[in-house]
């Protein structure tokens, strides 16, 4: 009868809230579902002979080579209105390696623990997996693209399903659980907006275009 009362955090919560509750089946759910999603983890998963191919496909989606490529096409471009779209690609790409960048630092959610940690490229907070940079950069190239590109509707519908698939395959590779791409898309789609209210074009960015 003496003893000193617990902390509260050492008690037991014998009447948890819903919305606790809610969220801890929401997030068991997620990851017994990611993992059994995760088909092409290792060599030995149900569909390990995939994984090759899904490497591919997660290149396809990272940073450095839509950077790169951005960067070639501005130094190729001798049109002022293809200049114009390639800055404000590049002006979306390097928003999209921040805002990841920096959410990733804030979660800091660790990545699923059946992924190999063989992926393409990696930077100090990409041992986070909260959101998926992959998805995020897959949802806003294909707005992007879609938006400022004049392509045939077959061209926009592989547009479409190649930001499909490189999301997908986060999951299957288990470098990311189902919440981590659904946040990443939802991410990316909102970042176009504001790409959109902050489009650069020579008035309202003389300096930089004048570089180019």
């Amino acid at each position: 009868s003496g003893a000193a009362a617990l902390p509260e955090e050492d008690c037991m919560k014998l009447n948890p809230s819903f919305v606790g509750i809610a969220l801890s089946s929401l997030l068991a759910i997620d990851l017994w579902a990611s993992k059994r999603l995760g088909v092409c983890a290792g060599e030995g998963s149900a569909w390990g002979s995939a994984r090759p191919l899904m490497k591919v496909i997660e290149v396809s989606g990272h940073g450095i080579p839509w950077l790169l490529g951005t960067c070639y096409g501005l130094c190729q471009s001798d049109s002022s209105a293809a200049r114009e779209v390639l800055l404000n690609l590049l002006f979306a790409l390097l928003l999209d390696l921040v805002m990841v960048a920096v959410v990733k630092g804030l979660v800091k959610r660790p990545r699923p623990t059946h992924n190999k940690m063989d992926m393409f490229v990696t930077i100090s907070v990409d041992k986070y997996s909260f959101p998926s940079g992959h998805a995020t950069r897959a949802a806003l190239v294909c707005r992007f693209v879609l938006r400022h590109l004049v392509l045939a509707v077959p061209l926009r519908v592989l547009v479409v399903l190649w930001a499909l698939i490189v999301s997908v395959s986060r999951v299957m590779l288990g470098r990311h659980n189902m919440t981590d791409v659904l946040f990443g898309l939802l991410l990316g789609y909102a970042l176009y907006g504001v790409v959109e209210r902050c489009w650069l074009s020579p008035a309202s960015a003389p300096a930089l275009f004048a570089l180019w």
